[in-house]
């Protein structure tokens, strides 16, 4: 009885231990999310962020990357989390393609040693040069657009053997770093060709393409490892800690979609079906698609429909569109129980929709940046709210396409913001 009465206690330590690490690894995507298209971006800060992620969710005591140089057909150290002297000596050193890390790179495979010694193809050159002791080894390849360009490892487990969960964790951040170390490579090509302006910006439509298709696989199984864990739920407690991975899943899959519909009106001009549409009926859309998030951040929402009558010449699905995205900066911005206001007016030819949170506000001379793409106002690695900075470039776009207007207005920080934006009334 004992032992039968421990079972579902322990089960639901590691369901929460399971919630734990997934909650780690959507904040390590979102980070690597937003740092990869920063024109401020370091490969070597990436590095030792990806490796820190990496002994952590795999309760490791030290981590590598070893990236592939083309010039030489070689391994080499990139970057690792041992930082004595003899440590740092190591960066740049190369390895045998016949070693442990060898083989996962040349087979595009995970390979796990949980006795190293056992192993003839442990590279022991590494630990006599940096005084380390190795006793066990989990690597995995990272591979981008279908091509390895490295291995990810992790070395000693803290407590045990390693898991087929550690083998999913490692994957799920090797995708993920693989993305973002090739981006940061571009990056700082881009930096140093920054006087072609018109390369540049093509250079910075291949990052949204390759973020935009390559972090929908990780996502996927964090999305299916959530919903798994919704499932299982064994309390209301568990229940809700389930349901906020889920949500931020769901938010980040929502940034994708974002980088998704940039890069769309970017190659060309926003083609449009208009109609006569009600108002009332935007409005509606737009509430209906923002009531998860707002429910989950327990915002208020105010809003008051016009008249049928009132109607406006417009492509429904894309100024929903550009409506929901300015829903989402209002809920990302504005603090959980705060309210959101919407209301409309007719001015002359034109239909006016006012979005007005009492949210964190916005300084006056960032009112003009905020449409910028990827513009952020908080620093990438600090900030403490989500997203890439795109959303309100979209809605302006939107905007912009059918001949409205779109500014912000706030009284300073701590004072809440106001977006208006205008359509043309159907005639």
């Amino acid at each position: 009885m004992p032992a039968e009465a421990a079972n579902p206690a322990q089960r639901i330590a590691e369901l929460e231990l399971q919630v734990k690490i997934l909650t780690h690894l959507l904040q390590v995507t979102k980070t690597l999310n937003s740092a990869l298209l920063s024109a401020s971006l370091r490969v070597e800060a990436l590095l030792d962020y990806i490796m820190d992620a990496a002994a952590e969710i795999t309760d490791a005591e030290s981590a590598s990357v070893l990236l592939w140089r083309t010039t030489t057909q070689q391994l080499f150290f990139a970057a690792t989390t041992t930082k004595s002297e003899e440590s740092r000596a190591l960066i740049g050193k190369t390895i045998p393609s016949e070693s442990i890390a060898g083989t996962i790179f040349r087979e595009a495979r995970t390979v796990i040693v949980d006795d190293v010694h056992q192993d003839p193809r442990h590279y022991s050159r590494v630990d006599e040069d940096i005084q380390f002791v190795t006793r066990s080894l989990m690597g995995v390849p990272m591979i981008s657009k279908n091509r390895t360009i490295g291995v990810l490892e992790v070395v000693n487990r803290r407590q045990g053997t390693w898991t087929e969960q550690d083998e999913q964790h490692l994957k799920v951040l090797a995708e993920e770093a693989a993305v973002a170390i090739e981006v940061a490579q571009l990056v700082v090509a881009l930096q140093k060709a920054n006087n072609d302006l018109s390369e540049l910006d093509k250079l910075k439509n291949d990052f949204i393409a390759i973020a935009a298709h390559e972090l929908r696989t990780p996502l996927g199984v964090i999305l299916g490892y959530a919903s798994f864990l919704q499932d299982e739920a064994t309390s209301p407690e568990y229940g809700e800690l389930a349901a906020k991975v889920m949500n931020s899943a769901l938010q980040l899959r929502r940034i994708i979609e974002d980088m998704v519909n940039l890069r769309y009106l970017k190659q060309k001009e926003a083609e449009l079906e208009r109609d006569a549409v009600p108002l009332k009926t935007l409005l509606q859309d737009m509430k209906y698609e923002a009531t998860t998030l707002l429910d989950a951040s327990r915002h208020k929402l105010v809003l008051e429909p016009p008249p049928d009558e009132v109607r406006v010449q417009v492509d429904r699905l894309r100024v929903v569109m550009a409506l929901n995205n300015l829903m989402n900066n209002a809920t990302r911005f504005t603090p959980p129980g705060g309210t959101i206001t919407v209301t409309w007016q007719v001015q002359g030819d034109e239909a006016w929709i006012i979005i007005q949170d009492t949210g964190i506000g916005i300084q006056k001379g960032d009112l003009e940046k905020i449409f910028e793409e990827f513009y952020q106002v908080e620093d990438h690695m600090t900030r403490t709210h989500g997203g890439l900075g795109i959303g309100l470039s979209i809605a302006r776009a939107l905007v912009h396409a059918h001949g409205g207007r779109i500014w912000g207005e706030s009284p300073g920080l701590n004072q809440g913001s106001t977006f208006n934006l205008t359509l043309p009334l159907a005639k």
